[in-house]
C-alpha cells in the first residue's frame, strides 16, 4: 500500500526508527559492563539530587523553624557538600562515555570504508562520494549526537529518580500535584514527534530543491540569459520559495506546539505547587517540604525535563537519519551504459570565453520546410537582385573585460547574411568565445553597436532569433523528449525524429530505447550531450545558430554530420571552430587573433593571413610583408592549396576594422606579428 499525504514521512521515519533499534540492541547487548559503570558513577548525581532538596525541607522544619540553627546549618551543608561528589564523578561519567561513542564511531566508520571497497569492486555507483561523507562527516555526526543523547538521557533519568524519590520521602501528596502536568507535557511532546519529523523532512527536502535550484542559476546566469528562460526560472525559483516558505510555517507551527510542551513540563508543575500550597499546608504539609518541592522541581526536575526535550526534539532527530543511512542497504550495481559517441577529438584548449551558454531558439511550427537529411551547403556569388537584411551586424563593435583592460574586441564590423555559414578561428585566448557572447546578446559591447535582422538587440528578441550552444552541453534530468523539445515544446514526433537522424542521435536513442526514456545526464558521455543540445537546437531551426566549440567531444564524423545538418537549415550557421575541417566546410571563414582579424574564403585567406597558414599546417618564415598581410614570398599557390583544404564556395563581403582595403576586408590597426 502506497502511501500519500503526510503520513508517508510518518511510515518512513518508523521504518528508520527500528532498523535503528534494531542494529543497537546487539550493540547495546556488546557493552553491557560499560552502561552499568556509567549508571553506577550517575548514583552520586541521584544523591545530590535527593539530598539538594530534601536537605533544605529538613534544615527549615527541623532547624530554623524549630529555633534550633544549628540543625538548620547542618541539613544545608549535607546539602551543598552532596554536590561535590557529583562533580567527581563527571570525570568517571566521561570516561565510561567514551566505552560507548568511540565503538560506534569505530563501527560506522568501517561499515562505510566496506561499502566504498564493496562498491567500487561491484561498480555500484556513486557510492564512493556517499562513503566519504559518511567516513569525514556523517560519522562524526551520529558520534557528537550519540554522546549529547547518552548524557542527557543519564542526566534526566537519575536526576528525575532522585526528585520523585525526595518528594514521596517528603509527602507523597505533592506528587498528585506535579506529576499530572508533567505526565501531559511528555504525551503532548510525543504526540509533536511524528509530525516534527515529517515538517522537518519535508522542510529539509525543499531546502535541499531550493539550494541546488540555486547554485545551478549562479553558475548558469549567462546560460539563462542565452536562453531568453528568465521567466521560467524566476517562476521555478518563484515555487520552489513558496514551498521552502511553507515547509518552513508549518515546521514552526509544530514548534510552537513543542514549545507549549515545554511549558506544561517547567512551568506548570511549580505554578501549581504554588496554587495548592494553602491546601496542602492545612492538610498537613509542612513549610520546609513545600519549600523542599520546589527546589525540586525548579533546580533538577524542569531543567533535566528541558534539556531531554530538547535534545530529542533536535540531536535525537538528527542521529537517528543518520544512522538510518549506514543501516540502509548499499545500491545494486550497475552496469555501465554504453557510450554511443567516442570521444575521439583531443580537448580543446583553454580559450578566453566568458561562462558557457545555454540555447535558446524560436519556437517555429513548420515542420515540413526542414530538410529530414542534411545537405552540405553552397556559398553563392551575390546576386544583383536586393540582398535580404542580414541577421546580425556588428558594427565598429569593441569589448575588454575591464575599463583599462586591452580590448578582446577592437572596432570589429562583421555583416551575417540569412542562410550564410561562418567559421571563426583563431589560437587559444584570441576572443573566439568573447565574440560569440556579444553576437548571441549575451555580452553586451564596450563600445559600437550589435544589430539583429536590422534592430538593436533587445532580451525579449533573443528567443526569436538565436541559439548559442556552448561547448558544455545543457542536459536536465527527465526525457529525452522532453530535452530535444526544450525550445520548441509542441514538435511533433515526425520532426524529432527527423532532427535525431539528421543530427546522429540513433545510437543514444537505441540505447534509450524510446524518446520517452529517462536521461540521466551523469550517465551520458560528453558528445551524448552535446548532440542532444545540437538536436534541441536543429529541431528549433533558429534565424542564427551560434556553435561555440559546441561538437569538441564528437569524433570527426559525427562532427561533420551534426554540422551538415545545421548548416541545411534554412538559417545562418556560425562555428567557432576547434578543428579547421569546420572552417573547410565554412562559404566564409573568420581568423582572429585578439583585436586582429581577417576574413575571407579559404583561398583568400591562404594569400592573406599567415596565422590560418599556421593553421592549415603550412607554416613557413615571414618577414615585415608577410605579417602585415601583403605579398608572402614564395608563397604557395592558393587555388592548389585551397583545393587540397576542401574550399566550399566563395566567400560574402565582411568589414573588420578600418584602414587598408581588400575585397570585403579592411583591418585596423595593422596585424601583429603571428
Amino acid at each position: 500500500m502506497k502511501a500519500n499525504g503526510p503520513t508517508a514521512p510518518r511510515l518512513r521515519r518508523d521504518t528508520a526508527l527500528r532498523r535503528v533499534a534494531r542494529e543497537a540492541r546487539p550493540f547495546l547487548r556488546a557493552r553491557t559492563g560499560a552502561v552499568l559503570r556509567l549508571a553506577g558513577w550517575s548514583l552520586l548525581e541521584f544523591a545530590q539530587t535527593f539530598l539538594s532538596g530534601y536537605g533544605v525541607a529538613r534544615a527549615l522544619d527541623d532547624g530554623f523553624l524549630a529555633g534550633r540553627p544549628a540543625t538548620g546549618l547542618l541539613w544545608l551543608a549535607v546539602a551543598a557538600v552532596a554536590v561535590l561528589p557529583s562533580v567527581l564523578a563527571a570525570r568517571g561519567v566521561f570516561g565510561r562515555l567514551a566505552d560507548l561513542v568511540e565503538p560506534l564511531r569505530d563501527g560506522l566508520v568501517r561499515r562505510a570504508v566496506s561499502r566504498a571497497l564493496g562498491g567500487a569492486l561491484g561498480r555500484s555507483g556513486d557510492v564512493s562520494t556517499r562513503s566519504l561523507s559518511q567516513v569525514t562527516h556523517q560519522s562524526e555526526i551520529a558520534r557528537d549526537g550519540w554522546a549529547g543523547l547518552v548524557l542527557t538521557l543519564r542526566s534526566f533519568a537519575f536526576t528525575a529518580a532522585g526528585a520523585v524519590t525526595g518528594l514521596l520521602a517528603l509527602a507523597p501528596a505533592l506528587l498528585l500535584i506535579v506529576l499530572p502536568p508533567l505526565a501531559v507535557g511528555a504525551a503532548l511532546f510525543l504526540a509533536t514527534l511524528p509530525p516534527m519529523a515529517a515538517r522537518q523532512r519535508a522542510y529539509l527536502a525543499a531546502d535541499e530543491a531550493y539550494a541546488a535550484h540555486a547554485g545551478e542559476l549562479a553558475a548558469s546566469v549567462r546560460d539563462i540569459a542565452a536562453a531568453g528562460t528568465a521567466g521560467r526560472t524566476v517562476a521555478e525559483s518563484e515555487a520552489l520559495a513558496e514551498t521552502q516558505l511553507a515547509a518552513s510555517r508549518s515546521l514552526a507551527r509544530w514548534s510552537a506546539v513543542r514549545v507549549l510542551a515545554l511549558a506544561v513540563c517547567g512551568r506548570f508543575p511549580p505554578l501549581l505547587l504554588l496554587l495548592a500550597a494553602p491546601w496542602l499546608l492545612r492538610n498537613g504539609l509542612t513549610a520546609g517540604a513545600l519549600v523542599g518541592a520546589l527546589t525540586y522541581l525548579t533546580q533538577a526536575l524542569a531543567p533535566a525535563v528541558q534539556a531531554l526535550m530538547t535534545m530529542l526534539g533536535t540531536a535525537g532527530g538528527r542521529l537517528v537519519v543518520v544512522l538510518d543511512r549506514f543501516t540502509d542497504a548499499p545500491p545494486p550495481p550497475e552496469d555501465d551504459p554504453p557510450q554511443a559517441v567516442r570521444d575521439s577529438a583531443p580537448p580543446p584548449p583553454e580559450d578566453d570565453q566568458p561562462q558557457a551558454v545555454r540555447d535558446s531558439a524560436p519556437q517555429q511550427a513548420d515542420e515540413t520546410t526542414r530538410p529530414a537529411v542534411p545537405a552540405p551547403v553552397t556559398a553563392t556569388s551575390p546576386s544583383p537582385r536586393r540582398a535580404p537584411a542580414p541577421v546580425a551586424e556588428l558594427h565598429e563593435v569593441t569589448f575588454a573585460y575591464g575599463p583599462r583592460a586591452r580590448p578582446v574586441l577592437d572596432r570589429l564590423s562583421l555583416t551575417i547574411a540569412p542562410g550564410e555559414h561562418l567559421a571563426v578561428v583563431g589560437p587559444s585566448g584570441s576572443g573566439k568565445s568573447t565574440l560569440a557572447a556579444v553576437l548571441a546578446g549575451v555580452e553586451p559591447p564596450t563600445g559600437g553597436a550589435v544589430r539583429w535582422r536590422g534592430r538593436p538587440v533587445r532580451a525579449a528578441d533573443a528567443t526569436s532569433v538565436r541559439v548559442l550552444l556552448p561547448q558544455h552541453a545543457y542536459v536536465f534530468s527527465g526525457s529525452l523528449r522532453d530535452n530535444l523539445r526544450y525550445l520548441r515544446p509542441d514538435a511533433r514526433d515526425r520532426a524529432i525524429a527527423d532532427a535525431a537522424e539528421a543530427i546522429g542521435l540513433e545510437p543514444l536513442l537505441s540505447r534509450l530505447g524510446s524518446l520517452d526514456a529517462d536521461v540521466v545526464p551523469d550517465r551520458l558521455s560528453q558528445g551524448e550531450r552535446q548532440l542532444v543540445a545540437l538536436g534541441r537546437a536543429y529541431l528549433a531551426a533558429p534565424p542564427l545558430l551560434i556553435l561555440d566549440e559546441a561538437t569538441s567531444r564528437l569524433d570527426p564524423a559525427a562532427e561533420t554530420r551534426a554540422e551538415l545538418a545545421c548548416a541545411a537549415l534554412p538559417g545562418a550557421l556560425v562555428v567557432v571552430a576547434h578543428r579547421l575541417s569546420s572552417a573547410r566546410r565554412a562559404g566564409r571563414t573568420l581568423v582572429m587573433d585578439g583585436p586582429h582579424t581577417r576574413c575571407g574564403t579559404p583561398a583568400e585567406l591562404l594569400r592573406s593571413s599567415a596565422l590560418y597558414r599556421d593553421l592549415a599546417g603550412l607554416w613557413e618564415p615571414e618577414d615585415e610583408d608577410a605579417r602585415g598581410g601583403g605579398p608572402v614570398p614564395d608563397a604557395p599557390d592558393a587555388a592548389a592549396v585551397a583545393g587540397r583544404l576542401g574550399t566550399v564556395g566563395t566567400g560574402q563581403d565582411a568589414s573588420i576594422g578600418s584602414g587598408d582595403e581588400e575585397r570585403g576586408v579592411r583591418s585596423s590597426p595593422p596585424p601583429s606579428p603571428v
